[in-house]
C-alpha cells in the first residue's frame, strides 16, 4: 500500500488510463464529496442541488445553485502536483487517456490534452438549456445574475438553464461514454485516482478494464468496492505519492 507499488506499475507500461475523481482535487483547495471532510458528509442536504428532478422542479433551488455556481472554487484553483504528475505522464507518451469525474477543467489546465481529457460527468465552465440544449458559457449565465436576474432563462427558448454537469439522474452523454468505454478496454494499467468507486457508470470502467486484461491500481485514502479486485493498493496522499512514482519512472529533464 505504498507509493512503490505504483511505480513498479508504471514501469515499462505502455497504454495506461487515469479515472479520476473528486480525492486528486482536494489539494487544490476543491473539497471532495463523500471523504470525511466532504460537502456531502458535512452536509447530506448538499446532494439535492446535484439532483435533477430538485433542480428543474423548484426555482429557489435553481437561483441558489446558480450563486454556488458563482462561488465554486474551481475558479481559482489551481493545478497540484498530482495533475502535473499527468500530465507528464502524457508527455512522455505513457498515459493515453484521463476519464474524469470532476467538473473542475484542473486535467487541461496542467497540460493535458482537452483531445485525452474524457469529462464524463461534464464541466462547470459550460451551461445547457434542458429544453433545446443550446450550450453557453458558464460565464455569460453568470454575468445574468450578477446583473439581477436569479434564474436565467435560455434565451433561445425561455426554457431552464443548468450547468453542463451532470446531474443525479440524468443520463451520461452517448459519445462521452463511449469514449470513456473504449479508453478502458484499450488500457494496459488504468489507474483509478482520488474517487471511492461508488457511482456508476464510472465505476464499472474497472470492471470493464480488468475484463480487458489491463491491470488496475487505485489510489484513494479510504476504501473502495474494487479494492479486492486491485493489483495494488495506495493509501498515501495522492500529491506525495502519484509525483514521486512518475518521478522514479522516468527522465524528464
Amino acid at each position: 500500500m505504498t507509493r512503490t507499488a505504483l511505480a513498479e506499475h508504471l514501469q515499462g507500461t505502455g497504454r495506461i488510463v487515469a479515472l479520476t475523481g473528486a480525492g486528486i482535487s482536494t489539494d487544490s483547495g476543491i473539497p471532495d464529496y463523500r471523504g470525511p471532510q466532504g460537502v456531502w458528509t458535512k452536509d447530506p442536504t448538499a446532494a439535492r442541488y446535484v439532483t435533477l428532478d430538485a433542480y428543474m422542479s423548484d426555482p429557489q433551488l435553481r437561483a441558489e445553485s446558480w450563486l454556488r455556481r458563482r462561488d465554486h472554487p474551481a475558479w481559482a484553483a489551481t493545478p497540484n502536483a498530482a495533475h502535473k504528475a499527468l500530465a507528464t505522464l502524457e508527455k512522455r507518451g505513457d498515459l493515453q487517456a484521463i476519464v474524469t469525474q470532476n467538473i473542475d477543467g484542473l486535467h487541461q489546465r496542467a497540460g493535458n490534452d482537452p483531445q485525452r481529457v474524457i469529462e464524463i460527468h461534464g464541466s462547470l465552465f459550460g451551461v445547457q438549456c434542458m429544453t433545446c440544449d443550446q450550450r453557453t458559457t458558464m460565464r455569460s449565465a453568470l454575468d445574468r445574475v450578477e446583473a439581477g436576474e436569479p434564474d436565467p432563462a435560455c434565451l433561445a427558448c425561455g426554457g431552464i438553464l443548468k450547468s453542463a454537469t451532470i446531474s443525479f439522474g440524468q443520463n451520461l452523454e452517448t459519445p462521452v461514454l463511449e469514449a470513456a468505454v473504449a479508453a478502458a478496454q484499450a488500457a494496459d494499467l488504468l489507474i483509478a485516482i482520488g474517487t471511492s468507486l461508488t457511482v456508476h457508470p464510472a465505476a464499472g470502467l474497472v470492471d470493464l478494464a480488468l475484463r480487458h486484461g489491463a491491470r488496475v491500481v487505485i489510489c484513494n485514502a479510504e476504501a473502495t468496492p474494487y479494492d479486492a479486485v486491485a493489483h495494488a493498493l495506495v493509501r498515501e496522499p495522492i500529491g506525495e505519492a502519484l509525483p514521486w512514482a512518475v518521478a522514479a519512472t522516468g527522465d524528464d529533464s
